[in-house]
């Protein structure tokens, strides 16, 4: 098994610079089920922020393609479980922020406390006002 970085996982998915793209299709299309690659949850979330961010791909393609890369048998992905509740629970919100409160689930919290507006839109988010009471 070999580690994926985000960016040959991006050059792979956008094809958009001819020498790594080429270079990181070689690397992935050469993964096999008995031989396959990692992503680790920091990668993934890196990928979904860089295809937004970047890229501009929307939201809905960026799950898509993380599904995608979820369901290879040339993958191994770090928490899988969790990246999918999380891409289950991210349609409008932040993909880490999902992530947040899935791992907070998985660590047997009630909820996850945020100041973010943004944020507390995730189920399992709970929005703290500026003065809280403990």
């Amino acid at each position: 098994m070999i580690g994926l970085d985000t960016d040959v996982v991006v050059r792979y998915l956008v094809q958009d610079e001819p020498d790594q793209s080429a270079v990181a299709t070689t690397v992935i299309e050469q993964l096999t089920e008995s031989d396959p690659g990692y992503l680790s949850l920091v990668t993934v979330i890196e990928i979904y922020w860089v295809l937004r961010r970047a890229y501009r791909v929307d939201p809905e393609r960026c799950v898509e393609l993380l599904q995608g890369l979820l369901d290879s048998r040339e993958l191994r992905v770090d928490r899988a479980a969790t990246v999918r509740a999380a891409l289950s629970a991210s349609r409008g919100v932040d993909l880490a922020d999902a992530v947040i409160v899935e791992l907070g689930r998985a660590a047997g919290c009630e909820y996850t406390v945020t100041f973010d507006q943004r944020a507390a839109r995730v189920g399992g988010m709970q929005l703290l006002g500026a003065h809280t009471d403990g």
